[in-house]
């Protein structure tokens, strides 16, 4: 047998090898501590090697290893008591777990036509989605995803749905950050829908910010409560994608929160369990719920949805948040980090915009600072810089669609303190100089 390992499943003759974590930091092969500033794919909240953690885990292994998922265990009790006493919006109440954003996007998906079949609308089959977005690595959920660049060689296989434009403040068609630029996109939802015809439109899938396929770009004030208006007034339901922004990653339970939204499914993972277990949930209203059932559908689960063991992490991951209050903690480093960061690269000549909210941060790199102009995409920006920060220490994450792209993301661990921050801004000055090298 050859002793070579291929990995992944397109080999990379020099892989990055880590042979641990903790904290705030990577351990390399090499002994060399490196700071996860991305949370690997924006994910890692708590920090890595919790003790506590794995102990739940521990346990939840002992006690119970696997159970269909519609049974209640104990581990799942735990984490329905924990999601509904004090994270889930009052107006959610009903769960369905799974093991990954895609699934539950996909589960949300299915849930809102079910819903819109089983009050009497079976003609609203139609799944609005955003220019930029990312929904998910499934077939389907790539076909939702606004993400040119992950459906290269599958474009055949993917049903592509129909498209509101992402709100972009910095790249909207009427002017950077113009003052009618909520009025532009709004406008652009509201022709949208007349032109397919709201009785086809069974849901509007979104991401409440925009996470890693365009760099944390925060839609004009006064955006979503109006949108959200439009989509009640022609019986379309809101799902908000917050497997990236919730579970305090803005440093708000879900982003939602920011503004003022009361979405009729949310889905939400990555921080759900801070990387511990793979897990994630599609939370939605009662009357959603109540609807399908009493119209005899099914809700499939997935075999590993609510996994005993992922339960349990999250149980402990949610509880910890609460208990050491790092939500309000990542207010305050966010707006830490994105000071120092507009203090040091607010002006530099290919630095367009720094923005985002909380530990979500997104920086996006230009050729030109006046004209908006892109670095050709045979030019691999942001490898390049990814590249050499890591050369500097700090591992950030890769952004962008293909279309949006040389986009920087920061999604910390809510750990993190100054001494991180003063790392961060410092490794990536360095590493956009390299551009020039």
């Amino acid at each position: 047998m050859s002793s070579e390992i291929l990995w992944p499943f397109i080999p990379n003759a020099n892989p990055t090898r880590i042979k641990g974590a903790e904290g705030a930091y990577l351990i390399m092969a090499d002994g060399q501590r490196v700071l996860d500033a991305a949370g690997g794919a924006i994910v890692t909240n708590i920090g890595h090697g919790r003790k506590d953690v794995a102990e739940a885990i521990a346990a939840a292994a002992q006690n119970c290893t696997y159970a269909v998922p519609p049974w209640l265990t104990a581990e799942r009790e735990a984490l329905l008591e924990e999601l509904t006493t004090h994270w889930l919006p009052e107006h959610l109440p009903c769960v369905h777990l799974a093991s990954g954003g895609s699934e539950s996007n996909e589960s949300a998906i299915k849930i809102a036509t079910q819903y819109q079949v089983a009050m009497g609308r079976p003609d609203k089959q139609i799944v609005l989605a955003r220019s930029l977005s990312y929904h998910g690595t499934t077939i389907q959920m790539a076909g939702v995803s606004g993400h040119q660049s992950r459906k290269r060689g599958l474009e055949g296989l993917i049903t592509e749905v129909p498209r509101i434009e992402t709100p972009y403040p910095l790249r909207c068609p009427l002017g950077p950050h113009h003052p009618n630029a909520a009025d532009y996109y709004l406008k652009n939802l509201e022709d949208t829908i007349e032109t397919i015809g709201a009785e086809n439109i069974a849901a509007l899938i979104a991401e409440p910010l925009n996470g890693s396929s365009a760099g944390a770009i925060t839609p004009p004030e006064g955006y979503w409560p109006k949108a959200q208006d439009i989509l009640r007034r022609h019986d379309i339901l809101l799902i908000m994608d917050e497997v990236m922004t919730g579970f305090g990653r803005t440093g708000e339970k879900f982003g939602s929160g920011l503004y003022g939204l009361e979405p009729d499914l949310l889905v939400a993972g990555k921080g759900m369990a801070g990387g511990y277990a793979a897990i994630s949930g599609t939370y939605g209203r009662r009357e959603i719920a109540d609807a399908i059932g009493d119209a005899g559908f099914n809700i499939m689960f997935h075999t590993f949805g609510a996994l005993p063991l992922s339960c349990a992490a999250s149980t402990k991951v949610l509880q910890i948040l609460r208990e050491e209050e790092l939500l309000p903690r990542v207010k305050t480093m966010g707006a830490t980090l994105k000071e120092a960061l507009i203090d040091r690269l607010g002006q530099h000549p290919h630095i367009a915009e720094i923005r985002g909210e909380g530990l979500l941060l997104g920086i996006e790199i230009v050729k030109d600072r006046e004209t908006l102009e892109k670095f050709d995409e045979s030019e691999r920006v942001t490898d390049r810089v990814v590249g050499n920060a890591m050369g500097e220490g700090v591992f950030f994450y890769p952004g962008g669609t293909g279309v949006a792209r040389d986009i920087i993301c920061i999604g910390a661990p809510f750990i993190i303190g100054d001494a991180e921050v003063d790392l961060m801004v410092n490794a990536l000055d360095r590493a956009l100089a390299g551009l020039s090298a």
